[in-house]
């Protein structure tokens, strides 16, 4: 069973520079790769025998932006957004979070949403994970298989995750609140 340090160790040494950041004191210690070098880091992180991350328990989009012009100048970081894929090795019993960090919008152009590089072809429960993500978080997997909404209606706009969402008041002649 690899602890965190020798994992972080193994990484950065294969990687020089995909891994950005590491944080080991948290309740989830985690580790910020770059997402251009996400995908050989995810095959890496499940083939490499010592390692064997061979299930990924779940992707987490959390959206970083406060929408009220006053609360928004008191925090301390820029608008973004974080993807949070939790791993296991099933065989060696160890877990790992991976943090990606991604801006609110590509190319800062409002309604354009991040892309990331798709694991679906590494782990077969990214493909319904990062549907999820892409619904409601609003981020585009490139190379996915099937992205599409899977808890929205497919005509349904906008990510409702995100904290600038403002929910319709109505949807196909149907009022809300």
């Amino acid at each position: 069973m690899a602890d965190f340090t020798t994992i972080h160790k193994v990484l950065t040494e294969r990687f020089p520079g995909a891994t950005m950041q590491a944080v080991s004191e948290a309740v989830d210690p985690w580790i910020e790769v770059s997402v251009d070098d996400w995908p050989r880091v995810a095959q890496f992180l499940k083939d490499e025998p010592t390692l064997a991350f061979n299930y990924l328990n779940c992707i987490t989009g959390v959206d970083y932006c406060e929408p009220d012009e006053k609360k928004a100048k008191k925090v301390k970081w820029q608008p973004h957004i974080e993807l949070l894929y939790h791993l296991t090795s099933l065989q060696h019993k160890h877990l790992l979070v991976v943090k990606l960090m991604l801006p609110r919008w590509q190319n800062d152009e409002p309604e354009m949403i991040p892309q990331v590089p798709t694991v679906s072809n590494i782990w077969r429960t990214a493909d319904w994970h990062e549907r999820e993500v892409y619904d409601l978080v609003g981020i585009e997997f490139t190379g996915h298989p099937d992205l599409r909404r899977i808890l929205c209606p497919e005509d349904w706009q906008g990510h409702p995750l995100r904290k600038d969402y403002e929910m319709p008041l109505e949807y196909h002649g149907i009022r809300g609140r």
